[in-house]
């Protein structure tokens, strides 16, 4: 059994790694044609991440080198275990574990972590200036995303008859009416979104690496496999955050019939198309105004959400 849970993890961190490399160049694809250029090659992350495990690593004279080093390893690990639960629980939603919610929640946290260790550990003061940065945005953005995920828990708990406790499996958020046919849903859905552009630093929340103004920001030390790592675990967040909030809100990907598996991608396309519009439709914002509108509007429509989820609306 340990076998096969580690042999999934690997599938996991494979099938995450070659998504995200698609979503992410057809993502810089996109945006370079609204952008009226011609844009890099759909695989060019690939080609990106595979140059830079082929240079040298750099490390800093006076940082922790065994912090410095670990740091992308964190983040790698966090996201290859969400994929792992993820992909198991959408193949085979029976069998998810009581709590896996809040085990992604942790997980999915993981990958800025390591970002703030690496900044800090790097002792460059514009690094540590966009760790700083990016401790705020998930002090901020994370009270939201919590709530959002609390109307899925809530609205798949008073299907199953009250049953909270079974409600904070994602198998169980699976077996329910999609949470965005409700009201609440509609709202928590959009939170979700918001607070995923954070999580993935993408515009207007690209403050702790902003290269206009920070030249790279919490990553300026890092160099060769180290910084690959980095980008590798990105990329595959942008694979992965998506394929969570459709499992949340939108029924997930059903793979019963041909059907299932259509309308499930068509889902997560359509979750990609979110994030691209609102990446190139947006300037960046300030850090202050990123907290101020996480604690603030999106905070206020998440416990909205709950409230209404909680009445059945």
């Amino acid at each position: 059994m340990k076998v096969y849970y580690f042999l999934y993890a690997i599938l996991g961190f494979v099938i995450s790694a070659i998504g995200g490399i698609l979503v992410s160049g057809i993502d810089r694809k996109v945006t370079a044609r609204v952008q009226m250029r011609v844009g890099p090659p759909i695989l060019q992350p690939l080609y990106d991440v595979i140059k830079l495990f082929i240079k040298e690593t750099t490390v800093p004279v006076n940082t922790v080198r065994y912090v410095f080093l670990g740091a992308p390893l964190i983040g790698l690990a966090g996201v290859s275990l969400a994929s792992a639960i993820i992909l198991h629980t959408i193949v085979k939603p029976e069998v998810a574990f009581v709590g896996d919610i809040i085990v992604l929640l942790y997980l999915m946290v993981m990958p800025s972590l390591a970002v703030i260790i690496g900044a800090f550990a790097s002792h460059n003061p514009i690094a540590s200036l966009g760790g700083s940065r990016e401790m705020k945005l998930v002090m901020a953005y994370e009270l939201p995303f919590v709530l959002s995920c609390a109307v899925a828990i809530i609205n798949a708990g008073i299907y199953h008859d009250g049953n909270f406790a079974e409600a904070l499996k994602l198998g169980t958020i699976l077996q329910a009416p999609p949470a965005i046919m409700k009201l609440s849903g509609i709202i928590a859905f959009i939170v979700a979104v918001l607070c995923a552009q954070a999580k993935l630093g993408l515009v207007p929340f690209d403050i702790a690496e902003a290269e206009t103004e920070l030249a790279g920001g919490a990553l300026i030390e890092y160099s060769g496999p180290p910084l690959a790592i980095f980008k590798l675990t990105r990329i595959m967040m942008l694979f992965i955050l998506p394929l969570f909030i459709i499992v949340l809100f939108c029924g997930g990907i059903s793979f019963e019939t041909a059907w299932g598996v259509i309308a499930g991608v068509l889902k997560y396309i359509g979750v990609v198309v979110l994030f691209v519009l609102i990446r190139n439709t947006a300037p960046r914002v300030r850090v202050d105004h990123a907290v101020k509108f996480f604690w603030g509007p999106a905070a206020v429509a998440g416990l909205i959400a709950v409230g209404l989820a909680l009445s059945g609306l």
